[in-house]
């Protein structure tokens, strides 16, 4: 993918419409290639309350044949669109909305807090064992926007066709690319150019919301009304502990000490989570940050006044902080807090224990939360799809495909040619707002994230380049939760509330 010129004239927008070519099968003369799986498009009406209030809607799950600017068949993409009925198109709002990873497909928010219908889990306990359960969801968005769960090629039922290849969607720069062009086809075919446009990333969606904001606006002079970017990884560089990088351990700091004190790891812990906070975090920056820095010119005595901080606000030892060399990245932090105990906690949602596995290991050997509570959405979701959407097809439904081991993480910033080795899609964003003044941001993050901590959230938004009239469009909640924040009952209600408000306005 790359960044030409802004397209403003119908012309240009006319010559980049190919992708939005009609579901046609191949004729005869065409050149022998793979055959192309069809197109799927299941139909059903249902309702929600919402309020008190029952909306209802037409779902339409399956995918759609893409196309690139031959005509040629590149993709089946994979879709569920919820349309309230009577509701007016050139003014009801429509929200897109995808999970990240990369390799992560759209059944966590679809089921977990944006969808009509919800997985019901016990928060921190486990939910492992069935039956199941699946609710109406009086959570969701539907009351608001009409809403399409989208499921990027690789994961869901989507995948490559023709002559295209997985790597030709499995990157940075190859991924906006080709989401983009499917929102811009899913809106001419549904007549929604009029309708407020608002896009939805979770995780690594975060990322790519960055850089879709931009291409449908350069390329198809498609304006967003607003983007809402959940526990964003936007910055590779701010937001990877572990490489030999001091900043990302700065940003991780205040979340290592959240950790702790929602697991009692602290002597004299205080009853305020938010003071404790700002302590935590002053101590990041004014203390911890010029230390790390500085490197061997630190002195013995600045080293030590570290180390007791790192101690005090972590309850993990000064000696242990002092072997590594006062740097600890998350997988080392998760398996260390709770050694005495013999347990770990979790990296999506550091609120999440379990009983730890190879005790004199220095890195943990899974995550607690997702054996908590991923068998029930994966057991409610197809239960979802294929029994009340009506999805028939033999083809597993892939939930994480593990894309990111294959993933090409270089980007072409805007007004660049060149590609990074390593995406900051904040610049992206910035250069959207900018374009775009009337274009909000909101950011919704929990102190309890260990894979995007709101240490590196914070960062970002921090050091955008927009004006400080510009800053105003961005508006950040916080949650005293994990990664998917909605799965606290608390978080959750606030979470809907804060989503609803955004788009209402």
């Amino acid at each position: 993918m790359r960044f030409p010129r802004q397209l403003f004239t119908a012309a240009l927008l006319l010559a980049s419409s190919a992708v939005f070519a009609a579901d046609s099968p191949s004729t005869e003369g065409e050149k022998a290639a793979k055959p192309i799986p069809e197109a799927m498009h299941f139909v059903s009406q249902d309702m929600v309350k919402i309020g008190g209030r029952a909306i209802e809607y037409t779902a339409t799950a399956g995918t759609l044949l893409m196309k690139d600017k031959d005509g040629e068949p590149i993709a089946l993409f994979g879709y569920t669109a919820y349309v309230k009925k009577g509701g007016d198109r050139n003014k009801r709002p429509i929200l897109f909305a995808y999970n990240g990873g990369p390799g992560s497909a759209s059944m966590w928010l679809h089921m977990g807090i944006l969808g009509p219908q919800r997985t019901v889990v016990n928060d921190v306990d486990y939910t492992s064992t069935g039956p199941f359960r699946r609710v109406r969801n009086e959570f969701s968005i539907l009351d608001k926007a009409d809403l399409v769960m989208i499921d990027p090629v690789g994961t869901g039922f989507s995948q490559p066709v023709g002559d295209a290849k997985g790597e030709d969607f499995w990157g940075v720069d190859q991924d906006i690319e080709s989401v983009s062009n499917f929102i811009a086809r899913y809106v001419t075919d549904n007549g929604r150019w009029n309708s407020p446009k608002y896009l939805l990333g979770e995780s690594y969606g975060g990322i790519r919301s960055g850089g879709v904001a931009n291409y449908l606006l350069s390329h198809y002079s498609l304006s967003l009304n607003g983007v809402i970017l959940v526990s964003p990884y936007m910055d590779f560089i701010a937001g990877n502990a572990g490489l030999k990088i001091d900043l990302p351990y700065i940003n991780y700091f205040s979340t290592y000490a959240a950790t702790a004190w929602y697991h009692k790891t602290i002597e004299n812990r205080p009853d305020d989570l938010q003071a404790f906070l700002r302590d935590a975090e002053a101590f990041a920056i004014d203390d911890y940050a010029p230390v790390l820095l500085k490197g061997h010119r630190a002195t013995e005595e600045e080293r030590a006044q570290v180390l007791a901080g790192l101690q005090r606000f972590t309850g993990i030892s000064a000696d242990y902080w002092d072997k590594a060399n006062l740097r600890i990245d998350e997988g080392r932090f998760a398996k260390e807090l709770l050694r005495d105990r013999k347990m770990n906690v979790g990296r999506i949602d550091s609120r999440f224990s379990g009983e730890a596995i190879n005790h004199l290991s220095e890195s943990f050997k899974y995550d607690p939360f997702f054996p908590a509570v991923g068998p029930a959405f994966v057991a409610t979701f197809n239960d979802y799809y294929r029994e009340k959407l009506g999805v028939k097809t033999d083809r597993k439904y892939v939930t994480s495909g593990g894309l990111y081991k294959d993933w090409d993480g270089s980007h072409a910033q805007p007004g660049s040619s060149h590609k990074v080795p390593f995406a900051n899609t904040a610049v992206d964003l910035a250069y959207t707002m900018i374009q775009n003044p009337n274009m909000r941001v909101l950011v919704q993050q929990g102190y309890f994230d260990l894979a995007t901590p709101y240490g590196a959230t914070n960062y970002f938004i921090d050091h955008m380049d927009i004006s400080s009239e510009l800053q105003k469009n961005i508006q950040v909640e916080y949650y005293e939760a994990g990664h998917m924040m909605y799965l606290h009952p608390p978080s959750r209600e606030k979470f809907s509330k804060d989503l609803a408000a955004f788009i209402g306005e």
